[in-house]
C-alpha cells in the first residue's frame, strides 16, 4: 500500500516542558538565538497570490497557495533560487562536506555481493561491481550435490554466471533508475520487473525472456505496482493504479498473445489499494484489497487462472486477513472477532479452512499468541510455519513443523506446538525475512541488525535448528580485533530469549559461529520515557564510549510516528562520522509508530497529538539526563516524520537547536482538503477525515503550515524536496519554508534553508555512492547550525 513515509495540534502543553517554551515572542532587532554565519546574500523571496481557503466556516488566506500549481515557471524559478541560497548558506562547509563524503565512502569495500540463494537449479545473488553504483541481479547453475558444494563453486567462480539485469545499464541510459518489483518465473525463464525512469513512481511493465535476453513486446503499460505469475508461466498478473496512484485493478497478461490484457477485479471503493501475491507453493494467487484498517481477499487457482475469483472473506471494518496455502488447506492469519477465542478478539491469530470453493466459510481457529506475544506476520513452506512475533516491541521469529495437527475443537498455544525459537544477538536488533523463494527447503533466512552491528544474514535450519552466519556487512577500518563478542561464549551470553522459550536450544549453536559488532566502541542503551499522560515511550540511544562521560553532546533525535511503521534502527555506517565526533543520536518510537495495533492506534486520528508530546518528552529526557547538551539538540524527520518534526517545533521551539526535514508532510490540513491528490483518500483512515467537523478541527490545530509562531525565534531548518514527489508534494516545503520566513523572527528564519532534487522522486533513490553526498550536506548542516564548525576547521 502506498504510504506516506516519513507525515501532526495547537493544545495545552504539559507542565514540564516550561523547561524550554518560552511564550514571550522575539523582538525582531534582539534574536535570542546563537547564529550560524549567514550569507551575504538575502533568501529569496516569492510572489505571494491573494487566495482565500474555506472550510467548515472557518476562512484562512494561504497566499503561496500558487505553488501548488508545479507547471507554473515562477515555482520552478523560485525552487532554483531557493537551491541557489542554500549553496551560499553551505559555502563555508564545503571541505567539511568533502571530508565526510571521504569518511563514508573510505568505509565501503570495493564491492558488495550478496550470498547465493539456492532456488530450484539456480543461485540466484546480487552484487555492485566495483566502481559502480548500482547493483546487477545474476544467477548461475546450482551444484547437483547439494548446496554446499555449490556454495564452494559459487566463492571459487566456478559454473557460467548469467546477467539478468543491470541497474547501471538503464541508469546510463535515462540518468535515473528505480526498480519497483522484480518476480522470476516459476520455470526459471522469465524475469518481469517494473521500470521508473523519472522519479514520478509511475513504473512500467517489464517482461524479458531469460533464455534470449530480449525485453518481450507488449502494450506499455504504466502505473504497475505488484506482480504475481500463474503457475504454467504462460500469464502474468499485474496491478495498476488510478489517477491518484491508488492500485486499483488487475490485469492478466498471456505471454506471446497481441490481444488485449483481461481485467480481473476492479476494486470502487476509492479507501481500498489492491494488491496481489502468490502464496508461497506457487498454487494459489491472492488478491488483498486493502483499506489502513481493513481487508477483503480473494484467491485465483494458478494453475487455471481462467477459473475466476474464490472471495475467501468480505470486509468487516477493523478486521485483516493475510492468507497462505498449506496442502490443501488456506492458512490465515486474522484479527477477526471470534466466539471460539474471546480473549483475543482484537489480535490476531491464526486459522484455516480447506482450500475448496464450498468450504472457505467454514474457518477454525488453530493457534492462539502466548500472552503478552503478538503475531505479526507467518511464511508457510512444505515442512515449516514461520511466524514474525513481537514481545515488547521486540521482534522474535519461530519455526513450527508443518502440517499443523490440533485438536479440531479448540485452538492452542503457541508452546503447544514445540516451536523453535530463533536465536539472536541481542535484545536491541531488528530481524526481518531476507530472500526466501524455496517451499521445499528447511532453511529460512533473515536479515539481523543493530544500531551497533553491521547488517548480518543468518540461515537458520529449521530442521537440525542451528544457523549459519552467511554474511555480515563490511566496515573497512574496523577490523576484528576491535569488534566486540565475536567469541561464541560472549555470543551465548548476549542471546535473547523468549521466557525459556529460546534456551532449550541453545545447546544446538555451533561453536565457530561468530557474531561481530561495535559494541566495545559504541553504546546503544534502550530507555523507557514517560510522556505527559505517563505513559512509557521507547528510547534508543546510540553514542561513542569515548565521548560518553565527556559532558553533554551534541545530540539528534529521530522520529517517525505514522502507519504503524517502525523507526528504522538498523545499521549505518554514515553514522560512525557523527559518533565519532562525539554526537548522540536517538531514536523515539512515539505512539502512532510501529509496535502492536493498540500503540499504532493510539497515535492516530484524534490521538495525533500523543505523536508530538511523545517526541518532546523523549527531547527533553536527553538533555534532562545529561545525554545531550541543552543547546545542542537536533531532530530529524521524513516524510510522515516531517511532520511530527514539523508540528513539534511550532509547539515547542526552544527546545530544538536544529532540525532536518525531508520531503516533509507539512501542508495537511490543505492536502487533505484535497481528495483529488494521490494518497489523500487512503489517509483518512491514518489522519482523519477533514470533511468531518471535528476531524477537520484536529487536523488543523497540528498542521505545521497552519501553526507556525508569529514572531517567534525558530531553529535552524534544512528542507529537502523533490519536484516529482508523487507521495508529498514539492510545494507542501516551498510553502512552509516561505512562511516561516514570512512570520517568524527575520533574523533566525535566514538560516531556514531549501533544498530541491528537481529531478528525483519521494525516496530520492540513488546509487551506492550519491547517497554520501546528500548524508554529508545534511551533517555538515547540523554541524554548522550547531557552531561546530570552527571545531571541525581547527581539528
Amino acid at each position: 500500500m502506498l504510504r506516506r513515509r516519513g507525515l501532526f495540534p495547537s493544545f495545552p502543553l504539559p507542565i514540564f516542558s516550561s523547561l524550554f517554551f518560552s511564550s514571550s515572542s522575539c523582538c525582531y532587532s534582539s534574536c535570542k538565538r546563537r547564529l550560524p554565519s549567514l550569507p551575504s546574500q538575502r533568501p529569496p523571496v516569492p510572489k505571494k497570490i491573494p487566495f482565500a481557503a474555506s472550510a467548515h466556516g472557518r476562512t484562512w488566506e494561504d497566499p503561496y497557495r500558487w505553488m501548488s500549481n508545479t507547471d507554473d515557471p515562477d515555482l520552478l524559478e523560485h525552487l532554483n533560487r531557493e537551491n541557489a541560497y542554500a549553496e551560499a548558506f553551505m559555502a563555508d562547509t564545503r571541505d567539511l562536506q568533502r571530508r565526510l563524503v571521504a569518511e563514508m565512502k573510505g568505509r565501503m569495500p570495493p564491492k558488495l555481493s550478496t550470498p547465493p540463494e539456492r532456488w530450484g537449479p539456480w543461485l540466484y545473488y546480487q552484487y555492485i561491481p566495483e566502481g559502480k553504483e548500482y547493483p546487477v541481479l545474476c544467477r548461475r547453475r546450482s551444484h547437483p550435490d547439494g548446496f554446499t558444494k555449490a556454495f564452494l563453486n559459487y566463492m571459487r567462480g566456478f559454473g557460467k554466471e548469467e546477467l539478468l539485469l543491470d541497474w547501471n545499464e538503464v541508469a546510463e541510459k535515462y540518468g535515473y533508475v528505480h526498480i519497483g518489483t522484480c518476480r522470476i518465473s516459476p520455470d526459471h525463464k522469465f524475469l518481469a520487473y517494473t521500470l521508473d525512469t523519472s522519479g514520478s513512481e509511475l513504473f512500467v511493465l517489464q517482461i524479458k525472456d531469460l533464455r534470449t535476453g530480449d525485453i518481450i513486446a507488449s502494450p506499455k503499460v504504466e502505473g504497475v505496482v505488484s506482480l504475481a505469475w500463474a503457475k504454467d508461466c504462460s500469464c502474468l498478473l499485474y496491478t495498476v493504479c488510478d489517477e491518484t496512484q491508488r492500485p486499483n485493478r488487475v490485469f492478466c497478461t498471456k505471454l506471446g498473445s497481441d490481444g488485449a490484457d483481461d481485467l480481473l477485479f476492479t476494486e470502487n471503493d476509492a479507501s481500498c489499494c489492491v494488491d496481489i501475491t502468490s502464496t508461497n507453493d506457487g498454487k494459489f494467487i491472492t488478491i488483498n484489497s486493502n483499506s489502513r484498517t481493513s481487508s477483503e481477499v480473494y484467491v485465483i487457482d494458478a494453475m487455471n487462472v481462467k477459473d475466476g475469483l474464490w472471495l475467501v472473506r468480505k470486509r468487516v471494518p477493523g478486521v485483516q486477513y493475510f492468507l497462505e496455502h498449506h496442502c490443501c488447506f488456506f492458512y490465515i492469519l486474522t484479527n477477526a472477532p471470534s466466539g471460539d477465542i474471546v480473549s483475543a478478539v482484537g489480535s490476531y491469530y491464526l486459522a484455516r479452512c480447506r482450500a475448496e470453493k464450498s468450504l472457505l466459510a467454514r474457518w477454525q481457529a488453530i493457534v492462539l499468541p502466548d500472552e503478552g506475544i503478538t503475531f505479526q506476520d507467518m511464511d508457510i513452506f512444505h515442512g515449516y510455519l514461520v511466524l514474525f512475533l513481537h514481545q515488547k516491541g521486540i521482534p522474535l521469529f519461530c519455526s513450527i513443523n508443518m502440517p499443523v495437527d490440533v485438536n479440531i475443537k479448540q485452538a492452542i498455544k503457541i508452546e503447544d506446538l514445540n516451536p523453535w525459537f530463533f536465536p539472536v544477538p541481542s535484545s536491541l536488533c531488528n530481524i526481518v525475512p531476507g530472500s526466501n523463494h524455496d517451499f521445499l527447503s528447511s532453511t529460512y533466512r533473515v536479515v539481523i541488525s543493530s544500531p551497533v552491528m553491521p547488517d548480518i544474514m543468518v540461515d537458520y535450519n529449521m530442521e537440525k535448528q542451528t544457523f549459519t552466519i552467511v554474511h555480515q556487512e563490511e566496515v573497512v577500518g574496523f577490523t576484528k580485533n576491535t569488534q566486540a563478542n565475536s567469541s561464541s561464549e560472549n555470543l551465548l551470553s548476549n542471546l535473547f530469549s523468549i521466557q525459556s522459550h529460546s534456551n532449550q536450544h541453545l545447546q544446538n549453536l555451533e561453536d565457530s559461529q561468530k557474531w561481530n559488532d561495535l559494541s566495545v566502541l559504541f553504546g546503544c542503551e534502550r530507555r523507557e520515557v514517560i510522556s505527559y499522560d505517563g505513559v512509557l515511550v521507547p528510547l534508543t540511544i546510540l553514542y561513542s564510549r569515548q565521548a560518553k562521560n565527556t559532558g553533554p553532546s551534541p545530540g539528534l533525535l529521530h522520529g517517525y510516528g505514522a502507519y504503524g511503521e517502525v523507526l528504522d534502527k538498523s545499521w549505518c555506517s554514515d553514522r560512525i562520522s557523527l559518533l565519532s565526533r562525539g554526537w548522540v543520536l536517538a531514536y523515539a518510537d512515539v505512539r502512532g509508530g510501529g509496535g502492536d495495533a493498540s500503540w499504532h492506534q493510539a497515535g492516530t486520528r484524534s490521538c495525533k497529538l500523543n505523536s508530538i508530546k511523545d517526541f518532546a518528552a523523549c527531547g527533553m529526557y536527553l538533555v534532562n539526563e545529561g545525554f545531550v547538551h541543552k543547546n545542542r539538540l537536533g531532530a530529524v524527520g521524513c516524510s510522515a516524520g516531517g511532520l511530527l518534526v514539523g508540528a513539534a517545533i511550532n509547539m515547542y521551539p526552544d527546545l530544538f537547536c536544529a532540525a532536518i526535514l525531508k520531503v516533509p508532510f507539512l501542508d495537511i490540513c490543505n492536502t487533505m482538503l484535497d481528495r483529488s491528490l494521490p494518497l489523500t483518500i487512503l489517509d483518512y483512515d491514518e489522519f482523519g477525515d477533514p470533511r468531518n467537523q471535528a476531524d477537520y478541527e484536529t487536523i488543523h490545530s497540528y498542521s505545521p503550515y497552519d501553526n507556525i509562531s508569529p514572531c517567534v525565534c525558530y531553529p535552524s531548518v534544512l528542507v529537502t524536496a523533490s519536484f516529482l514527489d508523487s507521495r508529498v508534494g514539492v510545494w507542501e516545503a516551498a510553502k512552509w519554508v516561505a512562511k516561516v520566513r514570512g512570520n517568524t523572527c527575520p533574523t533566525c528564519s535566514y538560516s531556514v534553508i531549501l533544498k530541491t532534487n528537481m529531478s528525483g522522486g519521494h525516496f530520492a533513490e540513488g546509487g551506492r555512492f550519491i547517497h554520501c553526498d546528500d548524508a554529508a550536506f545534511e551533517y555538515a548542516f547540523l554541524i554548522k547550525a550547531m557552531g561546530l564548525l570552527q571545531d571541525e576547521k581547527q581539528a
